[in-house]
């Protein structure tokens, strides 16, 4: 007996399927799914030589429920789309290919919008490109996919989409990601302590040099093939910077409220788009929950034996929550808010965070404080990801520590490093970009090595002054991926001559520096180089790297460095709390948000500055010998931080 088909649809494209599968299979034609399919139906066809995005909603949960497999073909402004071959149960549905395709195109909410009411009104009329050519060329991909499904051969349109620009005939075939978030084929676990919970397991490295657990390599074909489509992708967008010191490469992640451009540096394109790639992965992990479904909304006051104290993270004074038009409210204890789970490194138990915290795209009205992507970090293993978003917590601190304290580190020679890959970079920076670097001895009281880099124009245009931090437990990593920072900031900042005089406003009044890059512009500016004299005295001797670093602790585990770092943390009393952002797309890498409450967060715009409630910043300098008694507030520094 023959397969039988559904096919649904009116118009010139269903009826070329329709003549072309007629002699082979059991045909039954409807015009719309009002009264479901027949159960017999093997596969259904919906078909329209316009664009139906109601009657695609609507096939979804017809035939879902039916069990049966189905194919869409349809016309949108000039362009066929095929796909994609839907299956009852499996993830991967016409709503979230939509959902890709309109996210990765350049008018996503003009898109959104137009969805929205063509799905109210009923669709398009026919498409003007929907020449019969066209449709014969898309009939042709839908008849060879049927006939692969009918006869169990691989689909090719499984996860993935066919476009036709019905003008040239030029086809290419898009692989897309199914949507954690989708409303008809997400299936979302609920957020739980025991899926909270974290016992760390052994993370061999790839060397014992490295503090990787995968290599690149073993990476480059799933973290391209997979995430990187400038139709279909999480990440639509490349760019090789040809102008960069070193060689930098850029994506893009596209939101609806914003693109976002993500970098990799590195000392090729190649492993500086790799890079980026992992960096654009761990933004999208890190903007909203993709992994679980956040169920628990509630005040402090109610879970305050479960969960983190807000205070201990960092809020606004009451003259910031009190000026006209800020955006956050005070935290009140008795206030609901919704609430994650998240892992105590110290108590060794669940712990509630504030969503908020854990992911810095859920903002709302009632918001008590903006978290930015500080402590997010990808990596091959749990593990690791942990690893290097304590890295990148330590890192900020040390430098906000040093900046705030006003703290004279020492000066450390850069040329002292026995690293020839490290003295070519700092030549580079020299002789190419004209730009002398300065390196400084950040390490706090956790004694991982941390450095404030500087680089300090030699020529008499561009920047003036360019900062950068970093922090590894091998030092000259710190100071590399520092550079490779400063090379990134350099270019922006030499061609922002047109910004010279916001900068001087900026100089004047810091409740003018209100987005991330703001900070490193009014630096650039030889006149704010008198707030960094805490720094560049050059009376201090040069200091060798064999002098200033003292972390000499390797293994061939990344886990058992790892808990080298919690047991250091763990005698200061400071708690390390990871959320596992892990979405389903990860292809076997792990992401987290990493919060150490106590340490400094950073912030970008000197209205949000965070200091209320983090004592550390006033006692560590004495314990560390800069000074002989607590600072108190008033002594800080009272400039907007140069942190790029």
């Amino acid at each position: 007996m023959s397969a039988v088909v559904v096919i649904v649809g009116e118009g010139l494209l269903a009826g070329l399927v329709y003549g072309e599968l007629f002699d082979h299979y059991q045909i039954i034609r409807q015009t719309d799914l009002k009264a479901g399919v027949p159960e017999t139906a093997d596969l259904a066809l919906v078909l329209h030589d316009a664009w139906h995005p109601s009657v695609y909603h609507e096939a979804e949960e017809v035939l879902q429920a039916a069990g049966i497999p189905w194919l869409r073909g349809f016309v949108s402004f000039g362009e066929g789309v095929v796909g994609p071959l839907v299956r009852a149960g499996e993830p991967g549905c016409s709503q979230c290919a939509d959902m890709r395709h309109l996210m990765a195109g350049l008018d996503r909410k003009e898109m959104r919008e137009l969805q929205r009411r063509l799905a109210a009104q009923g669709g398009m009329t026919r498409d003007t490109w929907a020449s019969r050519t066209g449709l014969l060329q898309l009939a042709h991909l839908i008849v060879a996919e049927t006939q692969r499904v009918l006869q169990g051969r691989p689909a090719q349109l499984e996860g993935r989409v066919f476009l036709t620009n019905l003008r040239t005939l030029k086809s290419s075939r898009h692989f897309f990601l199914p949507d954690p978030l989708c409303s008809v084929c997400g299936r979302l676990p609920d957020d739980s302590p025991i899926a909270a919970s974290i016992s760390l397991k052994p993370s061999p490295k790839i060397n014992v040099d490295s503090y990787r657990c995968r290599p690149m390599d073993d990476l480059k074909e799933v973290l391209i093939k997979d995430y990187l489509d400038y139709r279909l992708g999480i990440l639509n967008g490349k760019m090789h910077d040809l102008g960069s010191l070193f060689a930098a490469a850029g994506v893009n992640l596209p939101t609806f409220t914003e693109d976002v451009g993500v970098g990799g540096r590195a000392h090729s394109y190649a492993e500086s788009e790799l890079a980026a790639i992992l960096e654009g992965l761990e933004r999208y992990c890190g903007l909203v929950p993709r992994g679980k479904r956040t169920v628990i909304h509630d005040c402090f006051r109610n879970l305050a034996d479960q969960a983190l104290n807000p205070v201990k993270v960092g809020l606004y004074s009451k003259e910031q929550y009190a000026r006209p038009g800020f955006p956050f409210k005070p935290f009140d204890p008795d206030r609901p808010m919704d609430w994650v789970w998240g892992y105590s490194f110290l108590e060794e138990r669940p712990i509630l965070v504030p969503r908020v915290l854990a992911y810095y795209g859920m903002g709302s009205g009632d918001d008590f404080v903006y978290d930015t992507s500080n402590g997010c970090a990808v990596g091959g293993s749990l593990e690791e990801a942990i690893f290097h978003g304590i890295l990148e917590v330590v890192e900020r601190d040390s430098f906000l520590m040093t900046w705030y304290a006003q703290l004279p580190v020492p000066h450390v020679d850069p040329y002292s490093a026995d690293d020839l890959e490290l003295r070519l970079m700092v030549d580079r920076l020299r002789e190419v970009a004209g730009y002398d670097l300065h390196l400084f001895n950040t390490t706090m009281e956790n004694g991982i090595p941390s450095v404030w880099a500087m680089a300090k124009n030699r020529r008499r245009k561009g920047a003036n002054l360019i900062c950068a931090a970093g922090a590894h437990l091998d030092p000259i990593r710190a100071v590399k991926s520092a550079v490779h920072e400063l090379s990134s900031t350099m270019l922006m900042l030499d061609q922002n001559e047109a910004n010279r005089e916001k900068c001087l406003q900026m100089l004047d009044d810091p409740f003018l520096v209100q987005q991330m890059e703001d900070h490193s512009m009014l630096y650039s500016l030889p006149l704010a180089e008198e707030r960094l004299r805490f720094l560049l005295d050059e009376h201090r001797p040069l200091r060798t790297f064999d002098e200033e670093f003292k972390w000499k602790e390797r293994h061939a585990d990344l886990t058992d460095d790892l808990k080298d770092i919690l047991q250091v943390f763990r005698q200061l009393n400071l708690d390390v709390i990871v959320v596992n952002q892990t979405a389903p797309e990860r292809n076997g890498l792990h992401c987290v948000k990493v919060l150490i409450p106590g340490m400094l967060p950073i912030t970008f715009g000197y209205h949000l500055t965070r200091l209320v409630g983090l004592e550390r910043v006033l006692k560590v300098p004495v314990e560390l010998g800069y000074v002989e008694q607590p600072l108190t507030l008033e002594q800080l520094n009272p400039h907007p931080h140069p942190f790029p």
